[in-house]
């Protein structure tokens, strides 16, 4: 046999959590049951093993390193091994359950064998499972996304049956214990090596049966109903955001609690708004004149009132000005963000004869003070073509 290192890909210095990394990736790969019927694979997992069971134990660790397979093997191997190396599969398989832990090792097992273990539903809570939860998606304005809204819902939703108070038979004795599982809700299957709980197939976890089905709900417990739900929606939602009714889903099975209900909120886009993140953004068109002069102008908000805004004479195309507080609320809190107002100079258009005469001969008296930003980009390419 190999020397026990080189088994599992490591070097002498590996520490023994280096050691029960490398033994877990191997007992993984070459474990029975996912090689069923291939010996050189069960070889290979006994060899692991028995490595793991040296190297992972200080003093055969130390007896190994110093005088061999021989020194482990024989007096001071202390039963685990024979002659040189694991007397059976049973006693690699123990070595792989304890690298795998105790307590912890469930979950692992549930995993490396492909799920399907022991059925939370099973035992004494059998049958008691909640209830599936539903999504609604719901579409709102601008406005009401900015102020909040009560909406009323129609969903679709599984209520308990009322002719069999959601047990899902016709009479009390129409329920029958399981003979399958005996009311345990599980079965046992032997898995190569491993004997493995699992839900069992005849009652599907509940423990019991059914053999006198109630005819309104045909034996599920629960009926398909149209429901009305009203919902507040706070103000200051967006998009993308989702709320939460709890209990408000399908009925649970077997006296488990009721599934919630998902609300998925999408805001329709505003004509002259755009929102990010609680601020608002308009852009708000003005003359020539009016940016030249200055000026003041009422903008409008989303609360039903106007905000007066202060232009300066010598107002540039894109300056914003913010007005505090007139932005979006913060959802489930105080204050709102701002509402931030674009300037946009509009440059006139179609112009009659009379206009195109006084914008020549205001022209002819503008002074490059007018215009200190053509100036210097003027003064700039000056400098580039010298």
């Amino acid at each position: 046999m190999a020397d026990y290192y080189d088994v599992l890909e490591i070097n002498r210095e590996a520490s023994a959590s280096d050691i029960k990394k490398a033994y877990r990736k191997q007992a993984v790969k070459y474990h029975p049951d996912k090689n069923p019927d291939d010996s050189e694979a069960e070889k290979k997992f006994k060899e692991i093993s028995e490595a793991y069971e040296v190297l992972s134990d200080d003093n055969k660790r130390s007896l190994y390193d110093r005088y061999g397979k021989d020194a482990v093997h024989g007096a001071h191997a202390g039963g685990g091994m024979h002659g040189g190396g694991f007397s059976s599969m049973d006693e690699a398989l123990r070595t792989f359950m304890g690298a795998f832990g105790g307590g912890g090792g469930e979950s692992v097992f549930e995993s490396f064998f492909g799920g399907g273990g022991a059925s939370s539903r099973g035992g004494g809570s059998q049958g008691r499972r909640q209830g599936a939860g539903k999504r609604v998606n719901i579409t709102l304005t601008f406005e009401e996304a900015a102020k909040g809204v009560e909406k009323e819902l129609a969903i679709q939703k599984n209520v308990a049956c009322k002719e069999c108070s959601g047990k899902g038979a016709a009479s009390a004795d129409g329920i029958k214990t399981c003979d399958r599982c005996g009311g345990q809700g599980q079965v046992f299957e032997q898995r190569g090596f491993f004997s493995m709980s699992m839900t069992c197939p005849k009652c599907n976890g509940e423990g019991k049966v059914i053999t006198n089905p109630c005819k309104s709900c045909k034996g599920q417990g629960v009926v398909r109903e149209k429901q009305h739900v009203k919902v507040s929606i706070p103000a200051g939602v967006d998009s993308g955001m989702r709320m939460k009714m709890s209990g408000y889903g399908d009925a649970g099975q077997g006296g488990g609690p009721p599934g919630d209900l998902y609300i998925f909120i999408t805001v329709k886009e505003h004509e002259i708004f755009e929102r990010e993140g609680n601020d608002l953004y308009l852009s708000l068109p003005i003359s020539f004149t009016e940016a030249a002069l200055g000026c003041k102008k009422d903008v409008p908000s989303l609360f039903n009132h106007t905000c007066r805004i202060a232009i300066p004479p010598g107002t540039q195309n894109g300056k914003v000005f913010r007005v505090r507080g007139e932005g979006f609320p913060t959802v489930n809190s105080m204050g709102n963000g701002d509402l931030l107002v674009s300037i946009f100079v509009e440059t006139p258009s179609d112009l009659n004869k009379k206009q195109k005469d006084l914008l020549e001969e205001f022209a002819q008296m503008e002074v490059p003070a007018n215009l200190p930003k053509k100036k210097s980009f003027l003064d700039k390419i000056k400098g580039i073509f010298k």
